[in-house]
Formats: C-alpha cells, sequence, structure tokens
C-alpha cells in the first residue's frame, strides 16, 4: 500500500474541500465536477458554467418540493443552470431564507435524462459536511478531465457509494475517570470514527452490571440548550435529568452523539429556527432547507454499547424511534423510561410537533 489516501480518507479531503468551496470530481461512467452551492463564489461558478452548456443544480426532493421543481430522480432533482444565472439564484435555490419575500425563481426545469448517481453523492457529501443539501454539478467530457482535475480531489464513485450510504465504523481513543455533580464515580469514553467524522461520548455512571440491562440515554449534541440553556426545546432539561436519574440509581450509560440539529449541523439548525420564526414548525422548515425530519443516526448509540460491552438497556427517552432502532441493531429495550421535562411556553409548539409528526410520546 502507498502513503496516499484511501477512499474513506479521501472522501474526508472532498468534504473539507466543499466547506471551503474547492470543487471535487466525482469519477465513475462520467465524471461530475462538483461544488457545494453554500460556499460557490462568483469566480468559481464562472469557470465552472463555461465547462458546460448543461450545468445543473443538484437538490434534495424536500427542496425541490418547495421550489416546485421536478424530482424526475425520487429523492433529488437536477435543475437546469442557465449561462446568465447569477450566484445569487444559485444560492436561493440552496437557502431557504428569502423564499417568503422572493417566492418565484422559476420556471424551473428538471433533467430526466441519464445516470444521477453522482449528483447523489453530491448531496450527500454536502450534507456530511454539515452544508445545505445543494450543489452546482458540471459533467465533464473525457478531454476535460485531465486537464481540469489536476489538483482536485477525486472520489471514485464506485467505490465511494458504500462508504457513503452507511456510518463509519467508531473506535474507542480513550477514557477516565470523571467526577461528577451527579455521581463521584463517572467515567467518560471518547469514540472516534475512521471517516474523519466528529468524536462520540459515552458517560458511564458508577459500574453496570454488563449481564443486566442498564439504565441508558441517546442524547444528541444540543450546543443551544446543553450549554446556553435555550427555551425553544427540551434538551438541556433533558440532559441533566438523565444524568441525574442515573446518579440516583448508581448506575447508567449516556451516550453523548454529536448529530446537532437531528443531524444537521448547528448552522443548519439556525436556518431552521430562522424558518421557525417565519410561521413554519420544526418539520417543515427542515424540509425548506432540503432535510428529511430527522437525519440522525441513531445506530451509533448501539455500536458505542455493544463496544462497552452492553446488550440490553432501559432506554430513556419519549422517542419511539430510538426503541425501534436499538432492538433492530441488536440492543434489547426491556423498558422505555419516560423522560418528559422542560417544557416552557417558548417550545410547547416544538413538543406537540415532535408529537404530531414525529410520534414521540409525550
Amino acid at each position: 500500500m502507498g502513503l496516499g489516501p484511501d477512499t474513506i480518507e479521501t472522501l474526508a479531503r472532498a468534504r473539507s474541500d466543499l466547506r471551503m468551496g474547492v470543487p471535487v470530481v466525482i469519477s465513475g461512467q462520467d465524471s461530475v465536477l462538483v461544488c457545494a452551492a453554500e460556499t460557490l463564489t462568483d469566480a468559481r461558478m464562472s469557470r465552472m458554467l463555461d465547462l458546460s452548456d448543461a450545468p445543473v443544480m443538484a437538490i434534495t426532493a424536500r427542496r425541490a418540493e418547495t421550489l416546485k421543481a421536478r424530482a424526475y430522480d425520487r429523492d433529488l432533482a437536477r435543475v437546469l443552470v442557465s449561462a446568465d444565472a447569477t450566484l445569487a439564484w444559485v444560492q436561493a435555490l440552496a437557502d431557504p431564507a428569502n423564499d417568503l419575500a422572493s417566492p418565484m425563481k422559476g420556471p424551473l426545469h428538471s433533467v430526466r435524462e441519464g445516470a444521477a448517481d453522482a449528483h447523489r453523492a453530491a448531496i450527500q457529501l454536502c450534507k456530511d459536511a454539515r452544508l445545505l443539501p445543494a450543489a452546482l454539478c458540471v459533467t465533464l467530457s473525457g478531454d476535460q478531465v485531465p486537464a481540469l482535475t489536476h489538483g482536485l480531489t477525486v472520489i471514485p464513485l464506485e467505490t465511494a457509494q458504500p462508504h457513503l450510504a452507511d456510518r463509519s465504523p467508531l473506535h474507542g481513543v480513550v477514557q477516565a475517570r470523571l467526577p461528577m455533580s451527579v455521581s463521584e464515580a463517572g467515567r467518560l469514553h471518547v469514540f472516534r470514527p475512521e471517516d474523519g467524522g466528529e468524536e462520540h461520548y459515552a458517560i458511564e455512571i458508577g459500574r453496570p452490571d454488563r449481564s443486566a440491562p442498564v439504565l441508558s440515554r441517546l442524547h444528541s449534541a444540543c450546543f443551544t440548550g446543553d450549554l446556553l440553556g435555550s427555551l425553544k426545546c427540551d434538551c438541556g432539561p433533558q440532559l441533566r435529568a438523565a444524568l441525574a436519574q442515573m446518579g440516583a440509581e448508581g448506575a447508567g450509560v449516556l451516550l453523548y452523539l454529536n448529530q446537532e440539529g437531528r443531524g444537521i449541523g448547528l448552522a443548519n439548525k439556525m436556518r431552521a429556527y430562522a424558518l421557525q420564526d417565519q410561521g413554519f414548525d420544526t418539520v417543515e422548515a427542515n424540509h425548506r432547507l432540503g432535510f428529511e425530519d430527522d437525519e440522525r443516526d441513531f445506530r451509533l448509540g448501539s455500536d458505542i454499547l455493544k463496544s462497552l460491552g452492553f446488550s440490553q438497556v432501559r432506554l430513556l427517552t419519549n422517542n419511539p424511534a430510538k426503541v425501534a432502532m436499538m432492538e433492530a441493531s441488536g440492543i434489547a429495550v426491556t423498558e422505555r423510561v419516560s423522560l418528559k421535562v422542560g417544557e416552557t411556553t417558548h417550545n410547547r409548539d416544538y413538543l406537540a410537533t415532535k408529537a404530531a409528526k414525529s410520534g414521540h410520546l409525550l
């Protein structure tokens, strides 16, 4: 094996490039030059438009629905970009911030011929980079590829697709004793994914019996709620209540998963908050941004529990989807323990939406 990056490492480079506004190439039967709409610049856009007479914007079907664009590729749409398109127009297709003020962006014409696998991979890379799920894409001719791909990250589609479709394996990095206010017998475990993504944590209270169901919670990171005491959600109170209950019982495991904003990242979560201020609920805001209701992968929690030696849990949650995911991933849920705390006048509608649209038992 040489010293160069393998496929997983190449994908990590690609995510970093897209965040900085550097294009990447997805190679396959056709090679597609891709740049995230959010970080695109005038100069790069002009150069990309010069390369093809049929550039497209790849957007999710959720975003296409808001824009009244045809999603011929089921989960995404490839919207034709005209030669005189501006950067502002491209970024308005990606970002719904001004949809209400400027609703007419069309008529939009979607491509229906040809494969969309590279465009699907482009959207997934944008999501993984915590960017808006939209990318300017240009299909390159064979003679363009050698000259244009020099110095750019090139992703072989066939070998990359399995890694884009599934979570990266987690590995324990370190563990250490951590006395806490809820229990002096605390221990923090740090887990790191192979793909260079965000680390996840397990907070172990006491010395839980590995042969018995452990009181456990899957808690998704919430900077605004956990750290700032935001009144717009119930995350902070749930975190503290779960740890307090584990401390009172003398044992438990809290899995702190870095999946901010239901897996869309803090910046996109703040975009969703801004849309909520325009009158949309949580789910509607996510859809307008181009995301699903919930982009999290709770299987990360089961992976960590198994690595710690647990196979059964009493799960602190109001979300049946977490119970189902744990069961499907080989962790037996012997009891769902309700965790109803933190309702305020600011988050009452948010909690009602979680119950009505996401099935939370509130």
